[in-house]
């Protein structure tokens, strides 16, 4: 058996029967039998000890910069500049205003600024890799950065991820808090990535892949993506706690 027949037979052994989303120790995933919860949910008979007040961020708190990760430094980042766009509504298709939307991600070499990343890629001194805005009126956020690289992550013989950059959104509370990650079209990683795989749905899968937009691509200066996400709903965008 070859080495992609074997990922393949191991990932359709995993998945669920019926289900749009594997349990959440999917086997192929291998660290997630370190990380799932395996106990009950706890009952919170007070809901401000879990913050439910809000999020501890102003208006004032955010600002342009925090959107550019090419200018976050005294120098240019290495690598491809891209411009990430794109709309946050709800299921109704009503755009989420004053959404805190964060972005992380790894360089363009595929390695994050991270002291736990120690794989031999060259590490950027004009790139850290983070950064967040609000949402408008209409629900649309943007950032500009740098198109990040596929990086090994030992999950596997030979395992590595595909280009993504992780997203962060945050509802009224930080109890409503979802995490997802945008991928890039066409990266031949793809078939070979288990956590991308774990999403069972082809069109659900498909939701997580940004669209190149020559309209949103700026004269010598970034390529355009357009990466809706949809927060509830038959069309949400796959979150990393959606079972």
């Amino acid at each position: 058996m070859t080495e992609q027949a074997a990922i393949d037979a191991e990932i359709a052994a995993a998945e669920p029967n019926g289900q749009p989303h594997p349990a959440r120790d999917y086997r192929p995933y291998r660290s997630t039998a370190l990380r799932h919860p395996e106990q009950s949910l706890v009952v919170v008979k007070d809901p401000e000890a879990v913050e439910l007040t809000g999020p501890v961020f102003g208006v004032t708190d955010v600002t342009d910069l925090d959107a550019d990760l090419t200018r976050q430094h005294s120098g240019e980042p290495l690598g491809e500049r891209i411009t990430v766009t794109g709309r946050v509504t709800d299921r109704h298709n009503q755009p989420v205003r004053g959404q805190l939307v964060e972005i992380w991600q790894a360089n363009a070499s595929g390695r994050y600024a991270h002291l736990r990343d120690q794989h031999p890629a060259p590490i950027d001194a004009n790139f850290t890799g983070a950064g967040r805005c609000l949402t408008d009126d209409l629900g649309n956020y943007t950032f500009t950065t740098i198109r990040p690289g596929a990086y090994p992550w030992r999950n596997h013989h030979n395992a590595w991820r595909p280009a993504h950059i992780h997203f962060s959104l945050f509802g009224t509370a930080f109890t409503e808090r979802l995490i997802t990650q945008m991928y890039f079209p066409g990266d031949p990683l793809f078939r070979y990535d288990p956590i991308l795989q774990s999403v069972t749905d082809p069109a659900a899968r498909e939701r997580l892949v940004a669209a190149y937009d020559h309209d949103l691509s700026r004269p010598e200066w970034s390529l355009g993506y357009r990466f809706d996400i949809v927060l509830d709903g038959p069309q949400a965008t796959r979150t990393e706690d959606a079972q």
